[in-house]
Formats: C-alpha cells, structure tokens, sequence
C-alpha cells in the first residue's frame, strides 16, 4: 500500500512539473507585455544571460546591463508592443509585432509592424532577428532622421550627435529634437 501511495505522488509530482514547463510562445510573450509595461525586471526573467539583436547589418551583443541601456533608450520614446501573430518552430518563434512611437510617429512610420525570429537557449530569449517591416516606407523615414538631424546641426548644435547616441540620455535629447524641431516648424 505504501508503495502504491508513493508512486501515485511521484506520478502527480511528475505531471505537475512536466504541465507547468512555459512554452517559447509564452516566453515571447511575457517579453513583450514586459517591455509594454516598461518592465524590465519581468523582461530580464525571460532573456538570457547573453542577448543578440539583429537588425539588417547591424549585430548587436548584449548582456544584462547592456540591455537594460537599450531597454532605457527605447522606454523613453513609450514604445507600446502588440503582438499580432505567433509561429513556433522547433528552437524559434517567428513573432509579428505592431509597435506604436513617438520615434515612429515623427519618422511617419506609425505604428511600425516587424516580423522577428526569436531563438532561445535554455528556454531564455538569445537572439532576437529582425526579419521584415511590413509597410515601412524607409525612404519617408530616411528623409524625415536626416531632416532632423540637419535642422539639429544647423539650430542647436548641443544636440547634435543624439541620433546615434543609445543610452538614455540620448533617447531624451532624440526627443527634446524632435520637440524643438515641431515647435518651429508651428511657428512659421
């Protein structure tokens, strides 16, 4: 009878772990409705040690603190992420995201909606690529940074240089260029 009782707790123990493991499409998940929330302690919960964000040509390694800066960066312009499709593969998850800007605003690209292929190591998010945006028109985004960034040189040089400045600061002075640059284009 013992032996029956005890195999019956192993087998409910064994169940309940085996049902609580989270899928990669809940990990995904939980980091985007982390970075919705501006929260990166819940963020850091579900990405590795070591972090890789690919964009175009751009690889971007990251560890925790690194990211924490990027996650700084882009929590000033309220980002708002909303995932609109979920793909799982064996070790990846293709994410459809739609994010919302003051950023994309400005650049005439809002909201911004990107494909990502995310991969994992040891159920944590490693490597983050982004694969496609759907609808961006680049040509109105280049045209709308370099417009900034030439008005900023030309009327308030102390900023110049935020555009590739990611740190905090930067995202602020991103804005505070921005600010200045709507605030006399009004004005006129």
């Amino acid at each position: 009878m013992k032996k029956t009782i005890f195999i019956l707790l192993l087998l409910s123990f064994l169940i309940a772990c085996k049902s609580e493991k989270v899928t990669h499409q809940e990990i995904v998940t939980n980091y985007y409705k982390a970075r919705d929330a501006f929260n990166y302690n819940a963020l850091k919960t579900v990405i590795d040690d070591s972090i890789t964000v690919i964009g175009g040509d751009y690889v971007m390694p990251y560890n925790q603190d690194s990211y924490y800066e990027e996650f700084k960066w882009d929590s000033i312009f309220r980002t708002s992420y909303k995932i609109v499709e979920l793909i799982e593969e064996d070790d990846w998850v293709m994410a459809t995201v739609v994010s919302n800007s003051i950023k994309y605003e400005f650049l005439k690209n809002n909201p911004l909606t990107c494909q990502y292929r995310i991969s994992f190591n040891s159920d944590k998010i490693s490597k983050i690529e982004s694969l496609e945006c759907l609808g961006v028109n680049w040509d109105i985004w280049q045209e709308q940074k370099d417009t900034l960034v030439s008005w900023i040189d030309k009327n308030h040089p102390k900023l110049d240089g935020f555009i590739h400045d990611m740190t905090m600061n930067g995202a602020l002075n991103y804005l505070k260029a921005i600010a200045l640059y709507k605030e006399e284009k009004e004005s006129l």
